[in-house]
């Protein structure tokens, strides 16, 4: 009788365990963020903005639609922005990655941003990365990653610096690409800007499904009840230590935006690891698509680099 008691108890466990939610795999790109549509939106409150455009400057030259991995049949592409001319043989290279909520957006909208970069004297890639129509957790991680060893392969043709190699990203490119930098060896620098370090946090307003179904469930699948450890596995502040690269935090001042910022400082204090954070008082979580927060966040980000990557001969 007991075992017939410890057995059904154990089939009733098992049929309460969460299938994956797939209904998100539409296989339909979601244009519902864009830089124009943030744009109408930041405009509201801040009537004063202005969107910064896509506008290749004389000195630097492009080279787009690039496949750096293919899978399910799936071309995975990035572009490359770079200075004509270099003062030396290497340069730094800057992984761009595009915010949206792991759903929309695309890898056009920090063209703006490589462009400025790449005219201060930086390789900049703009890699695209499945979204959570296309594939749930860690797809875009896997692909983020797969696009870094893809920089280091093609360093000679890109005169990229193998040993400079910055990961960059906004919103939930942040999130992946403090992720990466923190789980993938030869990252020097990461530059996070307004993207989370923590889904299970006090500070954190990701995955609220009361009224939706929001951007982190739609990702992972699961929400945060039915598999918080995989919530817990995809937050970089879970990743911090001793082997985490140098920092940069640029932030809005959203709060909820920057959740677990502190915690991750912390750990990388404990370790001596350069930390630095920039914050624009009163300013939308899309601040640095506009105007007048645009060209500050670029001195940041170089200055920045600067310091971390140790290369003066660059100027």
């Amino acid at each position: 009788m007991v075992k017939y008691i410890i057995l059904l108890f154990a089939l009733v466990q098992c049929s309460t365990v969460q299938a994956q939610r797939t209904e998100g795999l539409t296989h339909k790109p979601d244009t519902s963020f864009s830089n124009y549509s943030a744009y109408l939106n930041a405009k509201k409150k801040f009537p004063n903005i202005v969107l910064v455009k896509d506008s290749l400057p004389p000195t630097v030259k492009a080279d787009k639609e690039i496949t750096y991995k293919s899978v399910d049949g799936q071309m995975v592409k990035l572009d490359v922005f770079s200075p004509k001319k270099a003062k030396v043989k290497r340069l730094p290279a800057i992984l761009i990655i595009h915010g949206g909520g792991w759903r929309s957006g695309n890898r056009t909208q920090h063209y703006p941003l490589a462009q400025q970069l790449a005219q201060k004297g930086y390789v900049c890639f703009t890699p695209s990365y499945r979204l959570s129509t296309e594939a749930l957790y860690p797809a875009a991680v896997q692909d983020l990653k797969a696009a870094v060893n893809w920089v280091k392969a093609n360093a000679s043709k890109y005169k990229v610096d193998t040993n400079q190699v910055v990961i960059l990203g906004f919103s939930a490119g942040g999130q992946l690409a403090t992720l990466v930098g923190n789980t993938q060896p030869g990252i020097k620098a990461i530059v996070d800007i307004d993207g989370t370090l923590a889904f299970i946090h006090p500070e954190s307003g990701e995955g609220d499904d009361s009224k939706s179904i929001s951007a982190g469930t739609n990702w992972f699948g699961y929400n945060k009840t039915e598999k918080p450890e995989l919530w817990k596995e995809a937050a970089p502040l879970s990743h911090a230590g001793p082997q985490s690269p140098p920092t940069l935090f640029i932030n809005s001042s959203v709060d909820r935006m920057h959740a677990g910022r502190t915690d991750y400082i912390n750990i990388l204090n404990q370790h001596h690891i350069y930390t630095e954070v920039q914050t624009f008082p009163n300013s939308p979580h899309t601040f640095c698509l506009f105007e007048p927060w645009f060209t500050p966040t670029v001195d940041y980000i170089d200055t920045f680099l600067v310091k971390v990557l140790k290369s003066s001969n660059q100027k």
